[in-house]
């Protein structure tokens, strides 16, 4: 597969890693909004190109892998390359997914390319442990837990902001909710019982602090939800103390089966990841393997993670997947 990668911040970057593990993989190419010449790849003879000549490769590419933020990029480029690409993507605001996804699939039946949106771990992985586990206890409950860590998408929503130079949003669980579901009380807890949001931010010089925050804390989709903090820092303060991007996070649902009720099950998915946009590549070059096999059998329109068979993730044949992981 020819893989090519637009845009190329942390996700981009980690995508080049990704398939650089993939033996069916191959990076034809990354494209660009900044100047292809101040790139410097990972990958050696791997050419840059600019981002608006992206359809002069139109025959080139096999798969495009998306790699912008879900604010204000993914929402333009996914259906506008859908038109030219068989592409995916990591659009991470769960509640305009299905705008989204209705944009997309218009595009990519339209053109007869195949598109997946929204896979990463959440939404993506964790997505799926949330079906499986509501399928298998139907009266369960499910509850999901972030952090503490990084939130790319967050952090990206708030350099948005005029006059913000840099940002780092940290998504931090309330140990108490989690504790409280793990031992099968089965508490009903709002979007702020579950976690708060910590966010370091660089701004410009003369930035209106005060303002710049009220915008943070009233931010619909990411922060006005939650009990949000902002603290003013400088660049070399950022860089020292918040260079890392580590995150996770716990998917739990908590049942009862038998005649009365009277036995406990809970399940529990969890990830403790080093780097998120790295891990977040992986699963999108996973992603990628499965829209490529939907394209070579003349599928189209727009698929997410729920769409997409296990066994068309794996390079392996489906006799070596069942007589290793079955």
């Amino acid at each position: 597969m020819k893989i090519g990668i637009y845009g190329y911040g942390n996700l981009g970057k980690g995508v080049e890693l990704a398939i650089r593990q993939n033996a069916d993989m191959e990076l034809m190419g990354v494209f660009t909004r900044r100047p292809p010449e101040s790139l410097s790849l990972l990958t050696e003879g791997v050419p840059v190109y600019a981002a608006d000549r992206i359809l002069e490769f139109k025959d080139s590419v096999d798969v495009l892998v998306i790699c912008g933020g879900s604010a204000t990029d993914l929402p333009q480029m996914t259906p506008q390359l859908a038109q030219n690409f068989h592409v995916v993507d990591s659009f991470d605001t769960h509640a305009a997914i299905n705008t989204h996804f209705s944009a997309v699939d218009e595009a990519a039946k339209e053109s007869g390319h195949v598109a997946l949106i929204s896979a990463g771990w959440d939404p993506g992985l964790f997505s799926l442990n949330r079906v499986y586990a509501s399928a298998v206890l139907p009266n369960g409950v499910d509850y999901t837990f972030w952090g503490k860590g990084v939130s790319q998408g967050h952090s990206d929503a708030i350099r948005r902001i005029d006059g913000v130079k840099d940002a780092r949003q940290y998504t931090v669980p309330c140990e108490k909710a989690l504790t409280a579901v793990r031992n099968g009380e089965a508490p009903t807890l709002t979007t702020g019982d579950k976690h708060t949001r910590e966010c370091f931010v660089v701004v410009e010089e003369g930035a209106d602090k005060e303002k710049i925050a009220e915008q943070i804390k009233t931010m619909p989709n990411y922060f006005a939800d939650y009990h949000t903090t902002v603290t003013f820092v400088t660049e070399e303060e950022l860089k020292a103390n918040h260079s890392g991007l580590p995150h996770g996070g716990v998917v739990l649902c908590g049942g009862t089966t038998g005649a009365d009720n009277e036995h406990r099950q809970l399940i529990e998915y969890r990830l403790q990841l080093d780097s998120n946009p790295e891990f977040t590549a992986n699963v999108l070059a996973a992603y990628a393997r499965a829209v490529y096999r939907l394209a070579q059998r003349g599928e189209s329109g727009c698929r997410t993670v729920l769409d997409i068979a296990p066994s068309d993730l794996s390079p392996l044949s489906s006799e070596a997947l069942r007589a290793k992981m079955l």
